[in-house]
C-alpha cells in the first residue's frame, strides 16, 4: 500500500467518526430511550435528577446493548480476505456490506406508514435525480422513517407512563384543595408519593426491559 493509500484510509476514518454521533441519534435506539426517561423524569417532578449526564450515558449504553448484535455482523461482514483496502471500491464494498445489517434492523422496527410516505415523496423531493432508484431498504430513507417511527414509540410511552403520576398529582391537589392547605404546593406533597410508588413497582428496572425488549 502506497502513502496515497494511507493518506485515504486515514481521511475515510476520520470521516466515518466524525459521523458516530449523528449514526448513534439518528439510526439506533437512543432517540426513543432518552425521551421516555426524560418524561418519566417530568412526570416524577424531579427535573434535575437523573443528571442529563446520566440519562445520556445510560441510553447511549443500552443503544450499544440493542445495536450489538448488528455491529457484530457488520463488522464479520467487512473482514473479508478478499477486500484488500488498497483501492475505492474495496471500502465502497466494505461499506454495501456494512449497511446491510443495519438496513435489516431499520425495516424491522421502521412503521411501513411512514416509510411509505418516503418512498413516494422522494421522486418529488429530489426531482428524479435518484428518488426512482429508491427503495424501501435504501438508507436515505430508512433512515428518517425510522426516526419518525421512533419518536412517535417514545411519545406513546411516554404518555402511557405519565398517566398514574398525573393522578397522584390529581389526588394530592384534590384533598389539599378540600384541607383548605392550598398554599402548599401540591408538588412538594406528591413527589414523595410518586418516588415511593416508582420504588415500590421497580420502575427503572421494568422501564428498561420494556426498552429493550420491544427491539426483540
Amino acid at each position: 500500500m502506497n502513502p496515497s493509500d494511507n493518506l485515504f484510509a486515514i481521511l475515510l476514518f476520520v470521516a466515518g467518526m466524525s459521523f458516530l454521533p449523528l449514526i448513534a441519534v439518528t439510526v439506533t435506539s437512543f432517540a426513543k430511550i432518552s425521551i421516555v426517561i426524560f418524561i418519566v423524569r417530568n412526570a416524577l417532578g424531579i427535573q434535575q435528577l437523573p443528571p442529563n449526564i446520566i440519562v445520556y450515558g445510560l441510553s447511549l449504553i443500552l443503544s450499544v446493548y440493542i445495536a450489538m448484535p448488528v455491529m457484530n455482523t457488520a463488522y464479520t461482514s467487512v473482514r473479508d480476505a478478499r477486500l484488500t483496502y488498497k483501492t475505492f471500491s474495496d471500502y465502497e464494498e466494505a461499506g454495501a456490506r456494512a449497511a446491510k445489517p443495519l438496513e435489516t434492523f431499520l425495516r424491522k422496527h421502521t412503521d411501513e406508514t411512514k416509510l411509505t410516505f418516503f418512498v413516494q415523496s422522494t421522486g418529488k423531493i429530489w426531482a428524479g435525480e435518484r428518488g426512482p432508484e429508491l427503495t424501501p431498504n435504501s438508507l436515505a430513507v430508512l433512515a428518517p422513517a425510522f426516526l419518525l417511527t421512533e419518536l412517535t414509540k417514545a411519545f406513546e410511552i411516554g404518555f402511557l407512563l405519565y398517566l398514574p403520576f398525573m393522578a397522584i398529582d390529581i389526588i394530592v391537589t384534590t384533598v389539599l384543595v378540600a384541607l383548605g392547605l392550598m398554599m402548599i404546593p401540591p408538588n412538594t406533597i406528591a413527589t414523595p408519593f410518586k418516588l415511593l410508588l416508582f420504588t415500590f413497582v421497580d420502575g427503572w428496572t421494568k422501564i428498561v426491559q420494556g426498552l429493550v425488549l420491544s427491539y426483540i
